[in-house]
């Protein structure tokens, strides 16, 4: 009866578009609240496919699982990583001004720093970046597949990104498990 009643929760809260937040544990790939199947805007997430194979099922990641494919990164992120990739929904991208994009997606080794801006190498959950933040007193550095850093910070009591050249995000869908690293769903677009 329990388990009815909060399958019932949770579908209710889907129904009125609640995104779900999942949390994990450390890197050390024990999970303390981990749902089996993740949704990320209404596409179950499968934690046994790759970065790449989630992603394109999600509608809410249309417009970056295309410029990945438009800059050559579908094999890299397809491969055993692990990798942790900020993801931006396709609101975030509808943020960046007309002219910004359109000089991004021009210039092809321009995308690609700007997407290899939103990986860091490695597994990290929230509960990973929120240790690296305290251990910094009150920042973290992660540094990305690009080379230079994100700074995360707290912000209340959700995750805050930067990106060194601009650019702000929140973590919105949080410790989407996948075999070959974790995707953590944001709502802007970080700039190198």
């Amino acid at each position: 009866m329990t388990r009815i009643l909060a399958a019932m929760a949770v579908a209710g809260l889907l129904s009125l578009g609640v995104p779900p937040v999942f949390a994990q544990s450390s890197m050390s790939g024990s999970n303390s609240m981990t749902q089996q199947n993740p949704s990320v805007g209404g596409a179950p997430m499968y934690a046994e496919k790759n970065i790449v194979q989630n992603a394109m099922n999600s509608p809410i990641n249309t417009t970056l699982v295309s410029l990945v494919k438009k800059a050559g990164l579908v094999q890299t992120l397809e491969g055993p990583g692990p990798y942790t990739v900020f993801a931006p929904t396709n609101k975030a991208f509808d943020k960046v001004p007309k002219s910004t994009l359109s000089k991004v997606q021009s210039n092809d080794a321009m995308l690609k720093q700007v997407l290899e801006y939103h990986v860091v190498p490695g597994r990290l959950t929230t509960k990973d970046i929120q240790a690296k933040i305290e251990a910094g007193g009150g920042k973290a550095e992660l540094k990305t597949v690009e080379g230079q850093p994100i700074t995360a910070t707290m912000n209340g009591s959700q995750i805050e990104l930067s990106g060194a050249g601009g650019g702000t995000a929140m973590i919105t869908t949080a410790d989407v498990a996948q075999s070959n690293g974790e995707i953590q769903v944001i709502n802007g677009v970080l700039m190198p």
